[in-house]
C-alpha cells in the first residue's frame, strides 16, 4: 500500500502585481526529497520571474529528526542581496529556520502562508499552491492604539533567536535551528491570524 505525501498547502500573495505575479505557478507540485528551490533561475524548481528575486532565493528542504518516522522541513535563504522574513526572524544569506504546523514568510514583494500536513512517505512530498485574493501578512497602518502597542510587544526581539548556516541535508536533523511559530494573542481568535509584517525599510 502506498504511503500518504506529506502536503504542503501554499497560499501566495502579491500586493502589487497581484495574481499575475504567480502565473507560472502550478496549483500542484511533487518533489523528492531533495532540496526545492525557488527564483527566477532556470534551475529553480519554482520559478517567479519577479524584480529583485535572486536566481536562487530559497530552499525548502525536507529531512528525518531523530525518533521520527515523518518528513520534517528547513527552510534556508539563498540569496545574496536579500533576505526572507520568517514568522517573525528575518533569515539573510545561508540562514535556515526550522517550519511548524503553520508558517508566515515576505520576501520581495511575496507574502506565502504555508500549512504543514504530515504524511508517511519518506519518498516526496507535494505541494498544492493557492493564491489568495487579500493580504496574509497584516501591516499595521500609522496610527495605532495603545492596546495594540501593548499586545505588540509580546512578539520576542529578532535578535533572540540563533539561525545556523550550511546545508542541510536529507536524514539530518537540523542543529540550533530556531523554531518560533506565531503566539496567540489574547482573547482568542481564528486559528490561522494574521501576523505583522515589517515595514520594507527594515525587512533586509
Amino acid at each position: 500500500m502506498e504511503k500518504p505525501l506529506t502536503i504542503l498547502r501554499v497560499s501566495l500573495y502579491h500586493p502589487t502585481l497581484g495574481p499575475s505575479a504567480f502565473a507560472s505557478v502550478p496549483p500542484r507540485l511533487q518533489h523528492d526529497t531533495s532540496p526545492l528551490l525557488l527564483g527566477r533561475g532556470p534551475d529553480a524548481h519554482l520559478q517567479l520571474q519577479l524584480p529583485h528575486l535572486s536566481r536562487r532565493h530559497l530552499s525548502l528542504e525536507p529531512y528525518l529528526e531523530k525518533g521520527s518516522a515523518m518528513l520534517a522541513f528547513c527552510l534556508k535563504a539563498l540569496s545574496r542581496k536579500g533576505c526572507v522574513w520568517v514568522n517573525g526572524l528575518t533569515l539573510r544569506y545561508l540562514e535556515q529556520i526550522t517550519l511548524s504546523t503553520i508558517n508566515r514568510l515576505s520576501f520581495s514583494g511575496i507574502q506565502m502562508l504555508v500549512r504543514v500536513e504530515e504524511g508517511t512517505s519518506l519518498e516526496a512530498f507535494v505541494c498544492y499552491f493557492h493564491v489568495s485574493p487579500s493580504p496574509l501578512i497584516y501591516r499595521p497602518e500609522a496610527e495605532e492604539t495603545d492596546e495594540w502597542e501593548g499586545i505588540s510587544q509580546e512578539q520576542p526581539p529578532l535578535g533572540s533567536g540563533q539561525q545556523t548556516s550550511g546545508c542541510l541535508g536529507f536524514l539530518h536533523s537540523p542543529s540550533q535551528t530556531w523554531d518560533s511559530p506565531p503566539q496567540p494573542r489574547p482573547g482568542g481568535g481564528t486559528e490561522i491570524q494574521l501576523q505583522r509584517e515589517p515595514p520594507d525599510s527594515t525587512l533586509c
